[in-house]
């Protein structure tokens, strides 16, 4: 498959140069790109992530080079997405001793995925150790970077971290170590980040957290080179780029209701964007001057509208506002709908509508989804009755949080 190389004495890459131009999330990856798997052969020898699923076979016949695979003892699975789990049904049919290890989050997934239902597998917490045999792994969970199971791994004795896809570059490389390469690489390294990580810059907090502690001299991504060099310059260009921009962003919140519900959720929506020191002004359409309500959201970074549902449509006055915004230059500013309702919700939906014949970004599940796989933020916001209970009160901070990063976002 590929010459032999080691990250230190008994660590091993094991993965897949795949040089086409590879189709990625709606991307096309020109330079191609890598799929990075490892192998450290201590006395309980132990594979850290696999390759694209198009590739499994491949993958098992290589690494059966290095080593008998019914000697394989654990399969760490930091990532569950296909191209980095892809190689599990192969691996795992051959190395029929392996334990898996991931996530509480990841089993059924990978269960579902490979047909593994019948396999054993360890699920890890943040801050767990495992011996592997003169080698200790340590784990710690970085979840929505880029998906709510991931976590990442590090050894100890080596110091080396295994992120899977942080700190990833999208480039067919051969040259696999950065101070190998024959151009500096911070360009596909930055370009990576805003691809794939930066619609989760909240989380990347989570991973700055995760790494105090840790002495990082060698990161060995999922994708692309293996940073042995300036390791705690590509650490900080996550920090700096994660970063908040400046404050100021403004919010208008405009609202009709029936029985105060869409006014609480206009309220959580209001709490959380100011716990993130963003100004919100609320505005209730049946109570405040339509002309002070037009002119607070041509000043607003983000509109939120919302109503309750009466006899399938919206209540009070807010149609007439939504008129005129149609006619306003919106252009650059955020748009959400919201609203409760007691049986289907249409007035939430009209609401969706109207602001779509706007030139506002207009947030949809759909485009959440598309953009970054994200299945946990749900636009418009819709509410049954009262959002009193906790599952309801979490959607609306979900959606309002996905917005607040977009406002906030440095880049």
């Amino acid at each position: 498959m590929n010459r032999e190389i080691k990250l230190t004495e008994d660590i091993y890459w094991v993965g897949k140069i795949d040089n086409r131009e590879v189709p990625f999330h709606r991307l096309i990856l020109a330079k191609g790109t890598t799929y990075n798997a490892y192998l450290l052969k201590t006395e309980k020898p132990t594979v850290i992530d696999t390759v694209d699923i198009e590739f499994g076979r491949e993958f098992v016949e290589y690494l059966s080079e290095l080593i008998d695979p019914q000697e394989i003892q654990y399969i760490v699975v930091n990532h569950t997405e296909p191209d980095h789990s892809g190689g599990l049904a192969a691996l795992a049919s051959r190395a029929t001793n392996a334990t898996i290890v991931c996530t509480e989050i990841a089993v059924p997934e990978l269960q579902e995925m490979y047909k593994l239902h019948h396999r054993n597998f360890l699920v890890v917490k943040d801050g767990d150790t495992l011996d592997i045999g003169g080698k200790t792994l340590k784990f710690k969970e970085t979840p929505y970077l880029h998906t709510e199971e991931t976590m990442i791994t590090y050894c100890i004795e080596d110091k080396i971290l295994f992120p899977c896809d942080i700190f990833s570059t999208h480039v067919a490389n051969y040259e696999f170590f950065n101070d190998e390469a024959n151009e500096d690489i911070t360009e596909d390294f930055i370009g990576y980040y805003n691809a794939i990580i930066h619609p989760h810059r909240r989380y990347v907090r989570t991973l700055m957290e995760a790494l105090k502690g840790l002495d990082v001299q060698m990161i060995a991504p999922s994708h692309g080179y293996i940073l042995r060099q300036d390791v705690q310059k590509y650490i900080d260009l996550y920090a700096e780029m994660s970063r908040d921009t400046t404050l100021g962003k403004k919010v208008t919140i405009v609202y009709t209701t029936i029985k105060n519900n869409t006014k609480k959720i206009a309220n959580i929506i209001k709490e959380t964007f100011e716990a993130d020191n963003i100004e919100v002004t609320v505005f209730n359409a049946d109570k405040s001057d339509r002309a002070e309500i037009l002119e607070s959201i041509q000043e607003a970074d983000a509109v939120f509208i919302g109503s309750s549902t009466k006899y399938a449509d919206m209540i009070g006055n807010l149609e007439e506002i939504l008129k005129e915004m149609k006619e306003m230059n919106l252009e650059g500013k955020i748009a959400a709908a919201f609203g409760s309702y007691g049986w289907s919700g249409e007035a939430i939906e009209v609401v969706q509508d109207y602001l779509n014949e706007t030139n506002m970004n207009v947030q949809s599940t759909s485009n959440v989804i598309k953009s970054t796989g994200m299945t946990h933020v749900e636009f418009p916001i819709r509410v049954r009755f009262s959002p009193k209970d906790e599952e309801k009160t979490e959607r609306i901070k979900h959606a309002t949080t996905f917005v607040t990063d977009l406002l906030l976002s440095s880049i």
